[in-house]
């Protein structure tokens, strides 16, 4: 068998997301999920920090790489904060949560 070698793609998440903004509607659903999309951002974050594969997260968690998977797509799956300590914990960290006085308008 053939061994096969990872090469990561570039990407260019500001060009991606200015274009993507260009788009009619595109802005106002991305801000619809703005929290959801914060939280999927750390959460690959801390799993890139920590080195760790989504396999490698599912084992210590107890999961399946496929519930990880869902768990780092933001918008499709609201996971429970147990969930979410339990990931944070997987990937070597402590899971933080504040309420912030919002801002007048």
């Amino acid at each position: 068998m053939a061994e096969l070698k990872y090469t990561p793609v570039p990407h260019d998440q500001k060009a991606f997301m200015a274009k993507a903004r260009a788009r009619k509607g595109f802005a106002e659903a991305y801000d619809a999920l703005e929290l959801e999309y914060q939280v999927a951002a750390q959460m690959l974050k801390a799993r890139s920090r920590a080195g760790l594969t989504q396999d490698a997260v599912a084992a210590r968690m107890g999961t399946t790489k496929s519930a990880v998977s869902r768990l780092e797509s933001a918008g499709k799956h609201a996971p429970s904060l147990a969930t979410l300590k339990r990931y944070a914990s997987a990937v070597g960290c402590e899971l933080q949560v504040k309420l912030v006085r919002q801002k007048a308008t």
